[in-house]
């Protein structure tokens, strides 16, 4: 190019073509058609451009924008395009021109396209646009938000003069469902990068659950990232070796089977791919404790399953757990009811079949395998996501148990000594002190001759507040596990004021060892039994012991491998960590983290 030629490059115009290159590459917005001229309305409102009712852009030549700020104009008119804010019966007041723009705004920002060019409010309005005019136009528009379109002090979205002789000579056209297009082939191109495919393969055909997964993907926020990072695995043959009626999911590879004889539908299809990935996403099946691994996975079929019929989302297939009158249970709750009736166990299938989890503890071997991909963080953060875009959005209504555990996922556990710490908070009573005159305080120096109250308390604080301890005395138990429990035991009671604590032996009878000072009981236990564990006299013991509070609560310290305990107070579990009870435990179970672990 000749130094000539490149004197006449207009470098504004330069600019305007690299933001066009910009939304090229986006997808949703490639192949966009301007007009490049000047337009003496826009320089009069100072304004960018603005796109007429028929939907032609028209852009301000003289604008000096950077390219990210001409993809974020132009992207703009082309939302107001596809979102019907062209149609003839739209309104055209100046608060529903804003309201719009805001829409506009709002969409741009969460698709984190291109750069505003100009000052818009950190938090911009949320609510359905009509929603927003009505309130404006009683209220009057926002300051801030005077100048939120593309066309200066003006509406971006102009309407044409009408002629009485003749009409314009131009068709409307449906830019809605154009652009409902583009987001079809985004959220195609986007599955195909997923599963590996070049983009615009012949060769490959999009099967029902192939199609399922780009609903997903494209307008169902709360799940579309999980699905477009889970991969599918359509093998008739992999699925009769290890018998799959319909699908299971393996977290670990982040893969779901399914088996393309099952002749669901594209709605039941979403319904089972949303079942699994919920599945892994919730770690159900890390989940399992020592309950039964089936029975567990059965539970947590009810729950899920409740939850996606009330998200409607897909179609729920034929013989597929669901039972309305659990609904809003947890999963530990549903399992606690099909524990008691096993009978009716054996008649319950999962979406792997009768008495086969469809949550599998190992991937499956087939083609070329990947390793582990880490899915566990990964699940938390799209869920999170998800969950954050969903509620923003208003794109529907979520039950409240599923967001309770996407919430918990986000936050992990407190660890045991802080669970301890809250339990000792909330049932163990703390002597009430006051001050009195009786014992007066030492004078501060300042004001010598002033005496002040000193804090005092009742004399029968040690029997009045204190709880129990019943220990496991076992060869089984560990003594570091012994020394983390006692001296969190002995930390907490201590700084609750209550200075000694009841403490009962367990092997193959209880030994009472009285009123122990909680400072020192860490030290002064001396393991005693050495038999087998034997817990309920002890607890037996405690319970119709004449100087124990009725209501004191006891903490119960095993390594799990004991009988099972009925327990009519308040009561909490401290266990090794990895150990398991014998029993559905009524009350909490702390955890220990033991240092040589």
């Amino acid at each position: 190019m000749s130094k000539a030629t490149a004197k006449k490059t207009d470098p504004r115009e330069e600019a305007f073509r690299r933001g066009l290159g910009l939304l090229d590459a986006h997808g949703l917005f490639r192949g966009i058609s301007t007009q490049w001229t000047e337009s003496p309305r826009l320089a009069q409102s100072r304004g960018f451009a603005d796109v007429d009712e028929f939907g032609t852009i028209t852009c301000h030549r003289s604008a000096s924008l950077d390219p990210d700020e001409w993809a974020w104009v132009v992207a703009h008119l082309c939302l107001h395009r596809a979102l019907g804010h062209l149609r003839p019966d739209h309104p055209r007041d100046a608060a529903q021109a804003v309201a719009d723009c805001v829409e506009v705004a709002r969409f741009l920002r969460e698709a984190k396209l291109g750069h505003e060019p100009f000052l818009l409010p950190a938090e911009l309005p949320r609510g359905d646009g009509r929603m927003l005019a009505e309130r404006w136009r009683l209220e009057g528009i926002p300051a801030e938000l005077t100048q939120v379109g593309t066309a200066g002090f003006v509406p971006d979205v102009r309407v044409l003069p009408r002629r009485d002789d003749a009409g314009d000579p131009r068709d409307p056209y449906d830019w809605e469902a154009d652009f409902a297009v583009r987001v079809a082939q985004a959220a195609a191109a986007a599955v195909d990068a997923a599963a590996g495919a070049a983009p615009g393969d012949p060769k490959r055909r999009r099967t029902r659950w192939e199609l399922a997964r780009g609903w997903f993907v494209s307008s169902y926020p709360l799940l579309g990232g999980l699905a477009a990072h889970f991969t599918l695995v359509a093998d008739e043959q992999l699925c009769r070796a290890w018998d799959i009626s319909v699908a299971a999911v393996n977290a670990t590879r982040a893969e779901i089977y399914l088996n393309p004889t099952a002749g669901l539908s594209e709605l039941g299809w979403r319904f089972v791919l949303a079942h699994e990935m919920l599945h892994a996403a919730l770690r159900h099946g890390d989940r399992v404790g020592g309950r039964d691994p089936y029975l567990w996975n059965v539970a947590c079929d009810f729950v899920v399953n409740g939850w996606l019929v009330e998200m409607r989302v897909g179609e729920l297939p034929d013989g597929v757990l669901y039972d309305p009158a659990l609904a809003g249970l947890s999963a530990e709750a549903v399992y606690d009811q099909l524990a008691g009736d096993l009978r009716r166990l054996r008649k319950l299938a999962t979406l792997r079949g009768r008495g086969l989890g469809d949550v599998l503890g190992e991937p499956l071997p087939h083609g070329d395998a990947v390793g582990a991909v880490g899915l566990d963080e990964y699940c938390r953060r799209a869920l999170a996501t998800g969950l954050a875009y969903h509620e923003s959005s208003e794109r529907g209504w979520l039950p409240a148990g599923l967001v309770d555990e996407i919430r918990a996922l986000d936050h992990p556990p407190l660890p045991w000594d802080a669970q301890l710490a809250q339990w000792f908070e909330e049932y163990v009573r703390m002597p009430e002190r006051h001050r009195s005159y009786a014992r007066p305080s030492r004078r501060q120096a300042a004001t010598a001759g002033i005496p002040r109250a000193g804090w005092h308390r009742p004399e029968e604080a040690v029997p009045r507040y204190t709880f129990g301890v019943v220990l496991d005395t076992s060869m089984s138990m560990r003594p570091v596990v012994l020394g983390y429990a006692l001296g969190a035991i002995a930390s907490y009671a201590t700084a609750r004021d209550v200075t000694r604590a009841r403490v009962v032996f367990c092997d193959a009878a209880p030994y009472d060892a009285g009123y122990l000072d909680v400072e020192t009981i860490a030290g002064r236990v001396a393991v005693r039994g050495r038999g087998g564990t034997l817990l309920q006299p002890g607890v037996d013991f405690l319970e119709r012991a004449d100087d124990f509070p009725t209501d004191a609560p006891i903490l119960i310290i095993t390594d799990g491998e004991c009988d099972v305990l009925r327990v009519r107070r308040e009561h909490a579990y401290l266990i090794p960590e990895g150990a398991t009870l014998p029993f559905t435990a009524r009350g909490p179970v702390f955890r220990v983290v033991a240092a040589d672990r």
